[in-house]
């Protein structure tokens, strides 16, 4: 009987790449403006390639483009991009369509709920105090605890012994495949693949259940409960 839902939290409650387009936009306007001597395209292609190489939270990311530029960070310039860059994310940072009452009609039905990101800590709870979803969750697990990325067994073990459930009442929920899908098998869960989230346009995401809306979980768990009814 499914007790409970995991989820991942960017491209899966939140859609993540849409926010980070736009704060690194905004940020990179603010910056030019400000006096940096490049042109958007080319600071848009080097800020991709700090990401690609430092993975997508890396936090020095206008630090290094800065160096990069001219072997010193001008605050002047850095600072106006920062401004810019946090104004735009909390704007753009908003949950998926209906993923509020989803959850609070989950809550209803009596489950325990979970996030298990690779995100670090504080950057995974401001996103989730961003869009008021801090109280929703029984557990959120991140990589600050684990220092263990998805498809590891441990955030999802982790998870699983916080919320004092065994791997087989819980569903997970996520839109990287090989990641949240691999990763959740590999300790026994049954999974549910956001395609809605899906940045990688992937064929077989090799899940239980395949979603274009987080609404669709509801019915997901009523029919898995059915067989216990």
């Amino acid at each position: 009987m499914i007790k409970g839902i995991i989820f991942d939290l960017d491209n899966t409650l939140v859609d993540f790449m849409q926010m980070k387009r736009s704060a690194v936009y905004a940020a990179v306007y603010a910056m030019i403006d400000a006096g940096l001597e490049i042109s958007t395209e080319d600071a848009l292609k080097r800020i991709d390639e700090i990401y690609q190489k430092e993975g997508i939270e890396y936090q020095q990311v206008f630090d290094t483009l800065m160096n990069d530029l001219y072997g010193k960070v001008d605050y002047r310039i850095m600072s106006a991009g920062i401004v810019a860059y946090r104004k735009a994310r909390e704007a753009a940072l908003k949950p998926y369509p209906k993923v509020f009452p989803t959850i609070i009609e989950l809550i209803k039905m009596g489950l325990k709920l979970a996030v298990v990101s690779d995100a670090p800590s504080k950057e995974a709870w401001l996103r989730l105090s961003y869009i008021n979803f801090q109280h929703f969750f029984d557990v959120v697990i991140t990589y600050d605890e684990t220092r263990e990325r998805k498809p590891s067994s441990v955030p999802f073990n982790m998870a699983l012994e916080a919320l004092e459930l065994k791997a087989d009442e819980c569903l997970m929920i996520g839109d990287w495949a090989d990641r949240d899908v691999v990763g959740a098998k590999s300790v026994g869960m049954k999974t549910v693949f956001a395609r809605y989230g899906d940045t990688f346009d992937t064929k077989f995401p090799g899940s239980d259940y395949d979603i274009n809306c987080i609404s669709e979980l509801v019915e997901i768990v009523k029919k898995e409960n059915s067989i216990y009814e």
